[in-house]
């Protein structure tokens, strides 16, 4: 099976006509030069990490998941696929974030907490030890 080539950098004109540019981390993920995301993170496959979002150490993020504008993930956090993180959402040190999940803007996972899969988290709630989509 042949492999598909990934560009090591990729740029498009957004809605609000701005050019708009990320460079290619690891396998396949992307990171926009105005993000800080720390050497030793794990940035998915086909994973966006926006400007002004924050990667600590030691964090992995899945496949096909957007750390949007002003997005904090702490130390440690492990973050599913098809995850969004709204802007100006924190997740925590140590925090779970599992898969299918959105965290809606200024949402905050505290460290250590978790928020299982397919949960939608709403904007500005705290989750402080385990946040469940409600049956």
């Amino acid at each position: 099976m042949p492999r598909i080539r990934m560009p090591k950098r990729i740029e498009f004109e957004n809605d609000a006509g701005q050019i708009v540019r990320y460079v290619r981390r690891g396998d396949g993920g992307y990171v926009s030069p105005q993000a800080s995301v720390a050497p030793d993170v794990v940035v998915g496959r086909g994973t966006y990490v926006e400007s002004g979002a924050r990667v600590d150490a030691g964090v992995r993020l899945g496949e096909v998941t957007w750390v949007d504008h002003d997005a904090v993930v702490g130390q440690g956090a492990r973050i599913g696929s098809s995850v969004h993180l709204s802007p100006g959402s924190f997740v925590g040190a140590g925090a779970r974030v599992a898969d299918h999940v959105h965290l809606g803007r200024g949402a905050r996972v505290e460290p250590s907490a978790t928020v299982e899969a397919e949960a939608s988290v709403p904007d500005g709630e705290i989750v402080r030890h385990r946040y469940a989509q409600a049956a």
